[in-house]
């Protein structure tokens, strides 16, 4: 078990450095409707990782080996695949650094509801390519573990935890100290918006980089 938490935890923080939905969550907590906009979006991040990485460990079940530490050679060159995939995005990422266009759907927080605050929270979550090959990294990892039923669903939970932890602790700024954070989250805001492509791109190079390493090492 101990293993498997160690090799979801660099996935976990790839997806909590994604300066995307930090952005979207500081502007959310920026917005007319803060609590509401906040809250939904924090639900919909949160729900929209947990459901991915799920529905990946129930498909990664047979990938599994015959023990914890015997992946088969399948599961191996999943990993190997999705770790050259996030080496791909990272290049992508690179490639985009001189973009500096501000996305349409971030202009129109102000008008979000909750429900569609929640909406957007999952698909930055799960349908956003640069989160969900780590979702689906996590939920490889944990599904072909060869790990209890019991063991998979706390690995789930600490990766969900883990990976929604920087929006959650955006939220939870907001909540409990709205007037202090409101400039420095705004300052961040701004940071993270000019430095997103370098970011992100340096974020996808060390998880597809670990990734691959652990598939190479389960050959």
């Amino acid at each position: 078990m101990g293993t498997v938490i160690g090799d979801l935890l660099p996935l976990a923080v790839g997806v909590a450095l994604s300066p995307i939905p930090i952005i979207a969550a500081i502007l959310m907590i920026l917005s007319a409707d803060a609590g509401g906009a906040g809250r939904g979006f924090a639900l919909g991040w949160i729900t929209g990782i947990a459901a991915a990485t799920v529905i990946v460990v129930l498909l990664a079940g047979p990938l599994g080996g015959g023990g914890d530490r015997e992946p088969s050679a399948a599961g191996a060159w999943v990993k190997i695949v999705l770790g050259l995939l996030l080496l791909g995005l990272a290049a992508a990422q690179w490639r985009s650094r001189a973009d500096t266009a501000i996305p349409g759907w971030m202009r129109a927080i102000d008008t979000l509801t909750v429900r569609r605050a929640a909406g957007l929270g999952a698909l930055l979550s799960a349908v956003n390519p640069k989160n969900l090959l780590l979702c689906l990294s996590a939920g490889v990892v944990i599904g072909s573990s060869g790990t209890s039923v019991g063991g998979q669903v706390v690995a789930v939970i600490v990766f969900t935890v883990l990976a929604a932890s920087s929006v959650l602790f955006v939220i939870l700024g907001y909540i409990l100290a709205a007037d202090r954070l409101r400039g420095p989250l705004d300052r961040v805001r701004a940071w993270l918006q000019d430095n997103n492509h370098v970011m992100m791109a340096i974020v996808l190079v060390v998880m597809g980089a670990v990734v691959v390493g652990n598939g190479i090492g389960g050959l």
